[in-house]
Order: structure tokens, then C-alpha cells, then sequence
């Protein structure tokens, strides 16, 4: 790895990243659309309960960005304490955490999101997506696996 030189000829310190984790879980609720990773997911079955969209990859991304920060969690920022966000969609908490995290000092690198749950509706199936949200250089990654057996499910 080559080093970098301050102007002043010495070496700079290696830029270590920060590595953040964030999880999130939603129960299923009749009667709401469900999303996932920004996406709308017709004829999936019964949505997630929440307090926004329930869209739980933006929730965990964003859970990411702020423990890798050290800005609190998705809660602090956008809970149920906080009615202007009530419904909001999960892209846009999604940006906001961005925007949070950047104005904190913060350069964001990338993002990946693993969603393990179980289907509401039969067999098993996994779904790659590549998901082009306007918080990282490079986008997050997004797999959905849907096993069965998960969750107490058959």
C-alpha cells in the first residue's frame, strides 16, 4: 500500500474506516404494503408493521451508518417520539441518516444490506438486486433470501 505525503513531506496516517452494523425486524401486519430495499413488492403478502414504511434494509442501513459514526440509532432519529416521520418512506430516512452522518464529519463509503425472513407465501426464493440509493458512491447491495423452515414457518 503506498503512503500518502503531507505537503510538509511527512507521511500521513493510513485512513482507517469506520465499520458500522445495523439490524432492524419488523412483524408482518395485515392491510400495508410491503417494502423492502426501497421496492414495492406486489402480491408478496401482508407488509411490515412500523412506524414509517417498515422498509427494513433502509432501516438496517441506516442502523449501519449511524454505528459507524457513533450517532445514535434509527430510533433517536426517526422514532415513534418523532410524528413528522411517521409513514415516511424508507429511502427518505435513508437519505436523511446520510445526510446526518455527512454533516457529523463523516465520509460514507458503501453499504450492504443482508435480509434473512420469513415468506408469507410458500416455497423458497432469493432475489439479488443491486439498489442505487443516493447515500453512497457505490450503491448498496441488497439479498434477499427467503428460506423455509425460518421463523417457525414450515
Amino acid at each position: 500500500m503506498a503512503s500518502e505525503q503531507h505537503a510538509a513531506g511527512t507521511p500521513a496516517a493510513p485512513v482507517i474506516p469506520l465499520v458500522g452494523i445495523g439490524t432492524d425486524i419488523h412483524a408482518f401486519e395485515e392491510g400495508r404494503e410491503l417494502w423492502c430495499a426501497g421496492l414495492k413488492w406486489e402480491g408478496e403478502g401482508p407488509g411490515l408493521a412500523g412506524h414509517s414504511d417498515a422498509d427494513v434494509v433502509a432501516h438496517a442501513a441506516c442502523n449501519a451508518l449511524f454505528s459507524a459514526a457513533g450517532l445514535g440509532d434509527l430510533g433517536q432519529h426517526f422514532g415513534t417520539g418523532r410524528p413528522e416521520w411517521s409513514g415516511a418512506a424508507g429511502i427518505t430516512l435513508l437519505t436523511e441518516a446520510a445526510r446526518i452522518v455527512r454533516a457529523g464529519g463523516f465520509e460514507i463509503g458503501n453499504v450492504a444490506v443482508q435480509v434473512v425472513g420469513a415468506s408469507q407465501g410458500g416455497g423458497a426464493s432469493a432475489y439479488w438486486m443491486y439498489v442505487d440509493v443516493p447515500t453512497t458512491r457505490r450503491g448498496a447491495v441488497a439479498v434477499v433470501v427467503r428460506p423455509p423452515g425460518i421463523a417457525g414457518q414450515p
